[in-house]
């Protein structure tokens, strides 16, 4: 990992979380604050928890909220929709946009997440935007061809390392238990960075780049050690404080 990047754990709840889980996030609350001097952490509740999350995070200096998804205009006759300014106003400082589960789900094209990347910019947002490969893509060897071809589609011109989190997310180990190996991490985190450093310039090699699919406390100082990994996207393990935390501390000091 590189050294002048601070490693961010974010954890993404997907459709998960009722009022009965504050419980679970006020014990975040209270555990981030040992990671200070380690990593930046960012939880991203389904939309409903955002305001209230944002209420209980306030003054919890390295824990942050997020949003899932967000529409690309500010307003409109968009039934069911949220724009980045809503998110905004309700307490999120970044937003995951082109997560594969948002691509497989609802068809959204490399446009479509480029769009909505540049409504976080606008909205004053950070935008993560996610890539990754399928396990037919991955068994054809295809990973670097998808991989490449969705940052160039997804991501817009005008990035800085402020605005930007790119998170690698290999479609076939999310929620599955599997994980790529060391070395094939590595391989494509290198490519991701190469390829960020070839069109954004100085700011390529200062962009946070994420790992994601299947990452649990057993295997995240593994991970975190793996050089261009910059910290965590988290799926199901960032629901328990316990384990959320514990992925957090296997950032390298």
């Amino acid at each position: 990992m590189t050294d002048a990047i601070r490693p961010l754990i974010a954890g993404n709840w997907k459709m998960n979380g009722l009022k009965a889980t504050i419980a679970e996030f006020d014990a975040m609350c209270a555990g981030a604050a040992g990671f200070a001097a380690k990593a930046d952490l960012l939880v991203c509740p389904p939309a409903t928890l955002i305001a209230g999350f944002a209420d209980r995070a306030r003054g919890v200096k390295t824990l942050a909220i997020g949003a899932q998804d967000c529409h690309p205009k500010v307003s409109g006759a968009h039934t069911g929709d949220l724009s980045a300014e809503m998110l905004a106003d309700a307490g999120a400082t970044a937003i995951i946009v082109g997560h594969s589960e948002r691509r497989a789900d609802h068809g959204e094209s490399d446009a479509l997440v480029r769009l909505k990347a540049e409504a976080c910019w606008r909205a004053g947002l950070v935008a993560i935007v996610c890539i990754g490969e399928t396990q037919q893509q991955r068994d054809h060897g295809k990973t670097l061809d998808i991989c490449g071809g969705q940052l160039a589609g997804s991501l817009p011109d005008g990035i800085t390392a402020a605005n930007l989190v790119v998170a690698y997310e290999p479609v076939w180990a999310i929620g599955t238990g599997l994980t790529p190996t060391a070395s094939d991490v590595e391989q494509v985190h290198r490519f991701i960075r190469d390829c960020l450093t070839s069109r954004f310039k100085d700011e390529g090699p200062r962009i946070r780049i994420l790992y994601g699919g299947s990452v649990k406390p057993s295997n995240a100082a593994e991970l975190m050690a793996v050089a261009n990994v910059n910290g965590a996207l988290v799926g199901g393990a960032s629901l328990k404080a316990s384990d959320f935390l514990a992925i957090a501390q296997g950032c390298p000091s």
